[in-house]
């Protein structure tokens, strides 16, 4: 059976550094809150899927939390900008044989198993799969060999990545599947409209 490799990138949930946009508006603790349910969805996802999965800290690896070493292979990421990280941790599993790889993060609340399946089975006929997400980003970025140029020289967290991102595949002669648009959740309006309030 072929080898697949789901990244998930998560942020310790730290009070205070926890989606500082919901946070200015809704306070820190709600903040945290919020995050803390992105997690345990984005858990609960990614046991749906056949794969290996790693996770990737930002700050410390928890051997106390959800993520239980059983099911993940529990990592750092590495330093630099996100693009930097994102390519450590696909280096990282193409090193250890994987066939495919994707990478999601932790704040995509629309996100199921059956997308990161769609991934998977999308790597099977193109170079890159992509989550475009409604802000102009992704929320899923999936390859089967070292093609890296996508995360060097973007500007992050802004309106046109994924533009930008689509453009430079196109220039490299890849191929690409787009997945379903999905909503980040960044602000409080976007935890609402994703609790249906």
């Amino acid at each position: 059976m072929e080898k697949r490799v789901l990244i998930i990138f998560i942020k310790n949930p730290i009070l205070g550094k926890a989606k500082t946009r919901i946070a200015a508006t809704e306070g820190d603790e709600r903040a945290l809150e919020i995050y803390e349910e992105l997690l345990t969805h984005t858990h609960k996802v990614s046991l749906e899927c056949t794969c290996e999965r790693f996770v990737y800290y930002t700050y410390f690896i928890d051997e106390k939390d959800q993520w239980k070493s059983e099911n993940f292979n529990k990592c750092m990421q590495a330093e630099g900008d996100l693009g930097q990280r994102m390519q450590a941790a696909f280096k990282d599993c193409l090193g250890l044989g994987a066939e495919k790889v994707l990478i999601i993060g932790s704040d995509c609340g629309a996100l199921q198993a059956s997308h990161i399946e769609m991934a998977f089975e999308g790597l099977a006929n193109h170079d890159l799969v992509i989550g475009p997400a409604e802000d102009g980003g992704y929320y899923l970025m999936g390859m089967k060999k070292d093609d890296f140029f996508v995360f060097e020289n973007k500007e992050w967290s802004t309106s046109g990545l994924l533009k930008a991102t689509i453009k430079e595949i196109e220039e490299k002669q890849r191929s690409y599947h787009l997945l379903e648009t999905l909503n980040d959740i960044d602000t409080i309006d976007d935890y609402n409209e994703w609790k249906g309030n």
